[in-house]
């Protein structure tokens, strides 16, 4: 395999373009939610330039406050420092259009899991990112394949399945699809590590290792949870001192979001049409009432304004 080697033209706009070596220094993400956001301090912390995308002034502010918010506790607990959080907003620039994606070495789409709204941006930051740049889906259920041909750049179409919350997980899933190069995967297995990850390589396929292995379990809870079992709290206790979880699965979904949990669930189902990934219905009435875990401020616990469960 040849070196990837670049001419000096396709540096200009950025202060430093991937080389041989696989460095990345500039990145744009588009989606600031909770796995935007993480994927973008874990970034910024990393001494790279962050370009956090989002729709609207409205949804920027949100997502400004929100890793406001996360840092301030990690200060509050002497896991970070003020002037960390000084170095890591210095790096993030927030956008609300994808203008200014034309300089970033990569481009990582951290939206829902909509498989028109991930093509439809594909698509648009295809037209005006450089030749050179990677495009990145943090995708854990989808096709990256498909995704891939919407771009005039399949080969330098991947996936990395980072898992929440982003800065504290050390793992990330490499998710190469039949188009994407070998290039492509050595130069984002060490961006990963150059973040603190460990990039674990896997085929695509629906849920890759870690959804697909969870799915069951987060299910298998809900069902013992509706059953009349145990309470949340006894099966995460349970969980937690019998397997050495750091967290119960019922706590674990409500972090993860329960619409997302609910909407892996029905792609795996779908897809492979396996019990296992149907959905309890238990899951679905939350979904539906708009619990949603964490991030609302109630799902199978209530949450107080810091993210602390309410006893």
């Amino acid at each position: 395999m040849p070196e990837n080697k670049l001419k000096l033209e396709d540096l200009l706009g950025t202060a430093q373009a991937i080389d041989e070596s696989g460095r990345v220094s500039k990145v744009a993400i588009i989606g600031a939610g909770v796995m935007g956001r993480g994927i973008g301090q874990s970034i910024a912390s990393a001494g790279m330039d962050v370009i956090m995308v989002e729709k609207d002034d409205a949804n920027v502010q949100k997502a400004k406050d929100a890793l406001t918010e996360f840092i301030d506790n990690e200060i509050k607990r002497w896991a970070m420092t003020n002037s960390e959080k000084r170095a890591i907003f210095s790096r993030i620039k927030w956008e609300t259009t994808f203008e200014h994606i034309k300089d970033c070495d990569l481009v990582i789409e951290a939206v829902p899991e909509d498989f028109d709204l991930k093509v439809s941006i594909f698509k648009e930051i295809d037209k005006l990112a450089k030749k050179d740049s990677i495009f990145v889906s943090n995708t854990s259920t989808l096709s990256l394949t498909k995704l891939a041909e919407a771009t005039s750049r399949p080969d330098k179409v991947i996936g990395m399945h980072f898992l929440n919350p982003v800065p504290k997980v050390p793992l990330v899933e490499v998710i190469k699809s039949i188009h994407t190069s070998n290039e492509t995967v050595k130069i984002i297995k060490e961006f990963a590590k150059t973040i603190g990850k460990t990039p674990v390589e896997v085929y695509e396929y629906p849920g890759y290792v870690t959804t697909r292995a969870i799915v069951p379990l987060l299910n298998e809870a809900m069902y013992i949870l509706l059953e009349g079992v145990a309470t949340a709290k006894d099966i995460d206790t349970a969980m937690k001192l019998g397997y050495n979880f750091q967290y119960g699965p019922l706590e674990m979904a409500d972090m993860m979001g329960l619409d997302e949990v609910l909407t892996w669930m029905e792609t795996l189902w779908k897809t492979l049409g396996e019990p296992r990934y149907r959905a309890c219905p238990i899951l679905r009435k939350l979904v539906r009432e708009r619990k949603l875990g964490k991030k609302t401020g109630e799902g199978f616990y209530k949450y107080d304004q810091h993210g602390n469960i309410i006893d």
